[in-house]
């Protein structure tokens, strides 16, 4: 260091002939040009001596590259400001803004620092494997107390660098001292900002979303993508984005399929004839789910539940692990029982019974195959049964 102030001595006092702001400036400059210069030899160094056998320890001095050129620029100028020839005016307002600078780059380096532990604790949790039930659990508490602790830093990095001033403290310790309406207009008008950070906090502790949870918020079903210290995004089943604060899954119901132990029973309509064989549907649904990946041996039925005038309606049910195993089970069953009734047993299909009148007045019934049932409502997967023609006259 004392190398380095007697070589910017020297260039003084052979730019002696020059102004002093001038002189100043090019002091200051040179400074930071050394700085920049070393940083990047700095970085050729590590990126050798590392070479690609370490390849986290790349990773971190690569996440570190803006602090430590920040750090340098500022060891740089603060040994070269006690020798640029600079009024002492100048000189006070320059210290102020490096000591801004350091608190910046302390609040920086802390940030940065958290998010390194934070990758290195989760990279041995995996989200694309079928059981991630504790890696969601984990990458959802670590990344929602990291985005609040990032929040906290900050606004004590910008309390810290603005109490430098002797004026903003002054300010800011008769502003704390008084408790008049204005700390309660502060107050209310912070109520949101506040409770999403405490509901941040509680939603990491109690954990009622996860990272990738399926869910049904606002009547939308979808999985959460992302969660950040004032809003969750949900992923809605058509890729459509449902933005929602985050104080919502604290303060209002909403559904999770996927808790633990959140084992679905999927429900599947079929409406058929009244000749439908219900006893054979009843075997071949446990032949059909015991032949499924899906199916977790634990449910399996078929009921009755309802009686029309043109059909029978009938209600197979059937369990899986979660939402989205329980829907692809409903669909295979679906298109399995439909195959199968169409091949062995095309009677049970529902039909449409008509009445044609003859020119005598004698009227004649038959029944003929009915359209295909309309198709199921998002809701409720109900179908309208079909309609009855209207009698015609021949």
């Amino acid at each position: 260091m004392e190398s380095i102030r007697s070589a910017l001595s020297q260039i003084k006092d052979l730019l002696a002939w020059l102004p002093d702001p001038l002189v100043a400036a090019l002091i200051l400059a040179l400074a930071a040009g050394i700085a920049l210069l070393l940083d990047k030899w700095l970085r050729k160094l590590t990126r050798h001596l590392l070479g690609r056998r370490y390849p986290t320890l790349r990773a971190i001095f690569k996440k570190t590259r803006g602090q430590s050129r920040l750090a340098l620029l500022i060891v740089a100028i603060m040994i070269a400001l006690p020798l640029a020839p600079i009024p002492s005016d100048v000189g006070q307002w320059l210290s102020r803004m490096l000591l801004m600078a350091v608190i910046g780059l302390i609040g920086w380096s802390a940030i940065t620092a958290l998010h390194i532990g934070a990758n290195l604790y989760l990279r041995r949790f995996r989200l694309d494997v079928h059981d991630n039930l504790l890696a969601r659990k984990h990458n959802t508490q670590v990344r929602v107390l990291l985005r609040t602790i990032d929040v906290l830093i900050v606004l004590i990095t910008i309390g810290a660098a603005l109490m430098s001033f002797p004026a903003v403290r002054q300010y800011g310790v008769s502003l704390f001292a008084s408790a008049g309406v204005a700390g309660i207009v502060a107050g209310l008008a912070a109520r949101p900002v506040l409770s999403n950070l405490f509901a941040g906090v509680q939603l990491a502790m109690t954990q009622p979303i996860r990272i990738d949870d399926v869910v049904i918020v606002e009547g939308e079903w979808g999985t959460i993508e992302e969660i950040t210290t004032t809003y969750v995004v949900v992923r809605i089943w058509d890729l459509r984005r449902l933005v929602v604060p985050l104080s919502y899954f604290i303060e209002k119901p909403f559904q999770n399929w996927t808790r633990e132990n959140a084992a679905l029973i999927g429900v599947v309509y079929f409406y058929l004839d009244y000749r439908a064989p219900i006893g054979v549907i009843r075997e071949k649904l446990q032949e059909f789910v015991e032949q499924s990946k899906f199916w977790n041996g634990k449910a399996v039925s078929v009921q009755v539940t309802d009686a029309k005038e043109t059909t029978i309606e009938v209600r197979a049910i059937m369990s899986a692990n979660d939402a989205g195993q329980a829907w692809n089970l409903r669909c295979e069953v679906r298109e399995k029982m439909i195959d199968f009734l169409q091949r062995e047993y095309p009677e049970a299909l529902p039909r449409q019974r008509q009445v044609n009148f003859r020119g005598d007045g004698t009227m004649t019934a038959r029944a003929e195959q009915a359209a295909a049932p309309e198709k199921p409502s998002a809701k409720g997967e109900k179908p309208a049964a079909g309609r009855s023609a209207a009698p015609r006259r021949e």
